[in-house]
């Protein structure tokens, strides 16, 4: 039996990322069988106990995640050529959305907030941002099991075939796309539900059928719905709240 990184071990079992397994390492903060592991590129194997110590767990609680009603006209990530508004500069004091948890300061350490997944600067809604790395794994990893729902205006003409086709049978980049839900919800507006998020896809899935999108919205990102959250502004992810 293979030895494997403990950094990916503690990835696999959703306990942190693997940039974070490095640093809490360095810190001494990680456990093999109980006992404690400085050396990065330490190995283990899987049936050993891995954990995090205490001092990794109050780290982690004190790293905060967001949500984000992003206008159009803003990108989800930041530009190394600055062309682009980031999401993330609309956070700030003045754009908390205070109703949600009043007694919640708007003001903290910033440093490594990131969005987790994208919407395109022609795209609106909801947006996570996080510090953590575990929810980072869980939204955006390549085998998610989290659903991702849109509202969708369209215009031109879906044939019964196009419709299927939405929902299974389209292919991006000479790869397969995953089964979708798309349904109608009134004469110009569809709902799609993904599990995958490619590149534009909600755009290019469209072009594919002959549909051409005039209006992409992101409403629910697992459990968690966009609800009243006003355009631009941000709040809190409760901490009662799941994906």
């Amino acid at each position: 039996m293979e030895k494997i990184r403990v950094s990916k071990l503690l990835s696999e079992l959703g306990l942190c990322s693997r940039r974070e397994a490095d640093s809490y390492i360095e810190q001494g903060l990680v456990t093999v069988d109980d006992q404690v592991v400085t050396e990065l590129g330490t190995r283990a194997f899987r049936h050993q106990k891995i954990a995090l110590r205490s001092g990794a767990q109050k780290q982690q609680a004190a790293r905060v995640t967001l949500i984000l009603n992003k206008p159009v006209g803003y990108i989800s990530h930041f530009d190394d050529e600055q062309q682009y508004k980031p999401a993330a500069s609309l956070i700030t004091p003045e754009n908390y959305y205070q109703a949600f948890d009043p007694k919640r300061n708007a003001r903290f350490n910033t440093r490594g907030l990131a969005p987790a997944g994208r919407l395109d600067i022609d795209s609106s809604g909801l947006l996570v941002l996080t510090q953590d790395g575990r929810i980072a794994k869980l939204l955006i990893g390549e085998d998610s099991p989290i659903e991702k729902e849109y509202l969708v205006r369209v215009s031109g003409s879906l044939s019964k075939t196009g419709m299927s086709s939405l929902q299974h049978g389209l292919s991006l980049d000479e790869k397969p796309l995953k089964p979708a839900k798309v349904s109608w919800q009134n004469e110009d507006q569809l709902r799609f539900v993904l599990r995958e998020g490619r590149k534009r896809q909600i755009r290019r899935m469209c072009e594919l059928v002959g549909l051409e999108v005039l209006g992409l919205k992101r409403i629910r990102i697992g459990q968690l719905p966009l609800g009243s959250l006003p355009v631009g502004q941000w709040r809190y992810l409760g901490s009662s709240e799941r994906f």
